[in-house]
């Protein structure tokens, strides 16, 4: 177990250093010529290599953009949505005090959300009614 934490956590040391390192190379070699700015060091490429993940790319398992991971936008469209339109009255009823349970209602009186009229199939509407 502990030989395979060892190489585990190596394989991502050296993975980000090789990343660290291309990132450093590309700049450094297409960067100043193209656009007159100044290199870089490893430490900065590094720093640049984590902040374009976070804006561009997110980090493994977890997705940027939404249609690739089937996610509300996507391709697939919205697969909470098509759960929910499966279950029958009860089944959201119940659903909905399970949340209610753990603390998802929410503060400020977003707990009006969660009311069964605002998603009666038979208005058509799942939206939340204003001024009622």
């Amino acid at each position: 177990m502990k030989k395979r934490f060892f190489i585990i956590s190596l394989f991502w040391v050296l993975a980000i250093a090789a990343f660290g390192a291309i990132v450093m190379l590309l700049w450094n070699f297409v960067v100043p010529g193209v656009l007159g700015l100044a290199t870089i060091n490893f430490w900065q490429a590094l720093a640049l290599f984590v902040l374009a993940r976070i804006f561009f790319g997110g980090f493994p398992g977890r997705g940027a953009f939404p249609a690739r991971r089937g996610m509300p936008g996507g391709k697939e469209g919205n697969p909470f949505r098509a759960k929910w339109e499966k279950m029958s009255p009860e089944e959201r009823k119940d659903f909905i005090n399970k949340r209610k349970k753990f603390g998802f209602g929410g503060p400020f009186g977003r707990d009006g959300f969660f009311n069964e009229r605002n998603f009666d199939r038979n208005n058509g509407s799942e939206t939340p009614k204003e001024n009622e």
